[in-house]
């Protein structure tokens, strides 16, 4: 029997429980990521796949569902312009969840919620190839280009 097995209570009151799942919601939608511990992370884990769920069905009903719970308009916007069509060819695993260690001050176990395919991720590759294109010019002996 599964008696007693709720959500997680994070050590919070009702309303402070909320509250952090909400902004912590709104900040994985914002962001596409955010660090936290391991347990704040899984508990929000279901609820952004929920949010993005919902933003693949992209009526007003889902709408105004996604606006009841994330806490900016910003967020509501992005989720529904950005992420519902990203991630409109895949049912579910929207998210990951990485293990980072322990934080320096208290040794809480850390992890990163992000969001797959990120385009931040993207962002760093491009980095990469940049860097790579000018070490190349340097060693070459010649100054890079704007493109490069």
């Amino acid at each position: 029997m599964r008696h007693g097995y709720g959500n997680a209570k994070l050590k919070r009151d009702v309303g402070a429980r909320n509250s952090l799942l909400k902004n912590l919601t709104t900040s994985v939608v914002l962001e596409e990521r955010v660090v936290t511990t391991v347990p704040k992370a899984k508990a929000i884990q279901p609820l952004v796949e929920k949010m993005i769920t919902l933003a693949k069905a992209d009526t007003l009903h889902t709408r105004r569902q996604a606006a009841a719970f994330l806490t900016t308009p910003a967020s509501v916007q992005k989720l529904f312009s950005t992420l519902g069509a990203r991630f409109s060819q895949r049912n579910g695993g929207y998210t990951r969840i990485v293990r980072l260690g322990p934080r320096k001050g208290d040794g809480a176990e850390l992890a990163m919620l992000e969001l797959v395919g990120s385009e931040l991720v993207k962002r760093a590759a491009e980095r990469a190839a940049k860097k790579e294109a000018r070490l190349k010019a340097q060693q070459e002996g010649r100054e890079p280009e704007d493109g490069e």
